[in-house]
């Protein structure tokens, strides 16, 4: 209809013109809100207790090195003289790299201290704050 009615040479009404406005608005609202929407989704900390540190000694099991964050996983002694795994979430590859860590900078059979913030529902897992290594450098692993 639109199409047609410039091809006649006829002005567009009012209403087409408002309702196109509105069209080109709602979307260019709806396409910022959804930018923003992932970005405030990723960096939610709310699972761990973050004003809480623990400090953690043991053997790496194993290495995440990849985005969104680094993983490091942890067996530690436990309370009951048991092995326990602590999953421990780092910062993202592009921060640690620039902090100076390098994907061989740990690796599974390393022991390190950790010093990280545990989850709140209590079980084996921590967002990292420090990570000392064999090498005694005690440096930001988020």
């Amino acid at each position: 209809m639109l199409l047609a009615m410039r091809a006649q040479g006829e002005p567009l009404s009012n209403e087409v013109v408002n309702n196109m406005r509105y069209t080109a608005v709602s979307f260019i609202v709806a396409f910022v809100l959804s930018l923003a929407v992932p970005a405030s989704a990723h960096h939610s900390h709310a699972n761990y207790a973050q004003r809480d540190w623990v400090e953690l000694e043991g053997t790496i099991t194993n290495v995440h090195w990849m985005n969104p964050h680094v993983w490091i996983y942890l067996e530690v002694m436990g309370e009951s003289g048991k092995p326990v795994v602590w999953a421990m979430e780092g910062g993202s590859i592009a921060a640690l790299t620039e902090g100076g860590w390098q994907p061989d900078s740990v690796q599974v059979g390393d022991k390190i201290s950790a010093r990280c913030m545990p989850l709140k529902d209590g079980s084996s897992g921590c967002l990292l704050g420090y990570l000392t290594t064999d090498e005694h450098e005690d440096k930001e692993f988020d």
